[in-house]
């Protein structure tokens, strides 16, 4: 259980690596305090505005910032004191690329839009909306109002005037893109062309190597804690239980907005963690399979190809959709649309024979419809990096 709680932390690297078109200001929302929309600490959340211009001046993403989530009250406390659960010790500046970058040449659809890094402070992907406050704690569930504070502000900054909109994120921000797509669709003009993107963030309810599904025990503890159920999509929490809803493939069927899901078939956080997590790896015999694939035993690679088909059989509310899209690699990777390398450039994944840019682009203009799945093996696609991608 300490390993998962504390593995968030192998998901930051996105948020430290500084790379493409420059720094990128942040921004303090203290009017959200007022309003309880604070991060784990209490402070102002905050994001990162990059402004569009020429024909992108009405055009908006929004991207939300991954890293993980806290379950308990230690693992919160823990966070409050990082840039994961206070603005007080985020980056001022921060390096946009990949999907939010700002050059024509690497990123040719969205370039010129109104670019956004919303950045991630609450440990419950955006979800947690509790009142009540412990003074012995002084810890603040209420990652659901830093969602909307935020939404609201960019509404007022010219947002309401959204032609083209975009809600995105990385693993728990991606996560947070699914649960609040529809919301988003609803909040801005009905004229506007909408859509969501999760990348990284399409996490299974799978089968550990135990037999049982430890992810699913995890995602209770979250829910439970942040007071999430009120959060989630309505049309999933009226059917399941609420950390079900935590789940993709339990909300993605009933979702109404248009959805391209970016993701690998061998995503290396899902092996660690939900495949493979420490807690249920007593001997620790998955301690090297599940960070380098080629360190595995014939029979490890075989339940790693099994937990293929688990992610394939997840993501038939995708695939069965026209609406949707889909980029399913088979890299042992995790977010690979942040960085420019990884979404488009020369040497970044393809699914056949497009990158990620070149799919998510024609899919959200209509040119093209995108719903390709990868080679069934880790090894199979050479455009693949040669180690994960822990973005």
């Amino acid at each position: 259980m300490e390993k998962l709680k504390q593995c968030w932390s192998s998901l930051l690297v996105l948020a430290v690596v500084v790379i493409g078109t420059g720094a990128v200001p942040i921004t303090y929302l203290q009017s959200a305090v007022a309003k309880g929309a604070v991060c784990l600490d209490g402070s102002a959340p905050a994001y990162h505005f990059d402004k569009g211009f020429g024909s992108g001046v009405n055009n908006w993403i929004v991207h939300m910032e991954g890293g993980g989530w806290c379950t308990d009250v230690a693992s919160c406390s823990a966070r409050k004191n990082t840039m994961k659960g206070s603005s007080k010790f985020m980056n001022k500046d921060f390096g946009f690329s990949g999907i939010l970058g700002g050059k024509q040449n690497t990123n040719p659809d969205f370039y010129n839009w109104n670019r956004i890094k919303v950045r991630y402070c609450d440990g419950s992907s955006f979800t947690g909306n509790v009142e009540a406050v412990n003074p012995a704690n002084k810890l603040f569930f209420r990652g659901a109002r830093v969602w909307r504070a935020v939404i609201d502000d960019l509404m007022a900054k010219g947002m309401k005037n959204a032609q083209n909109a975009i809600l995105s994120g990385c693993s728990a921000g991606a996560l947070a893109a699914i649960l609040h797509c529809d919301t988003f669709r609803a909040i801005l003009p009905p004229t506007a062309r909408v859509k969501c993107v999760s990348d990284a963030g399409y996490f299974i309810h799978g089968t550990d190597i135990s037999g049982g599904s430890y992810i699913q025990t995890y995602y209770s503890k979250v829910v439970a804690l942040h007071g999430s159920a009120k959060s989630l999509p309505v049309s999933c929490t009226s059917k399941m239980k609420p950390e079900l809803c935590f789940f993709p493939q339990n909300v993605v069927p009933s979702m109404r907005t248009p959805l391209f899901v970016i993701n690998a078939a061998f995503d290396s956080w899902q092996i660690k963690n939900v495949l493979a997590p420490t807690a249920v790896d007593k001997r620790k015999e998955w301690k090297n399979c599940k960070h380098d694939l080629k360190k595995c035993t014939a029979a490890q690679l075989k339940t790693v190809q099994g937990f293929r088909d688990q992610m394939m059989r997840a993501l038939s509310p995708v695939h069965s959709t026209p609406s949707r899209g889909l980029f399913l690699d088979s890299c042992h990777a995790h977010c690979q649309g942040g960085s420019a390398a990884s979404w488009s450039g020369a040497k970044g994944p393809q699914v056949a024979n497009s990158k990620i840019s070149q799919a998510v682009g024609n899919w959200f203009y209509g040119r093209s419809a995108f719903q390709k799945i990868d080679c069934p093996s880790p090894i199979c696609n050479p455009t693949c990096p040669a180690i994960s991608t822990d973005e």
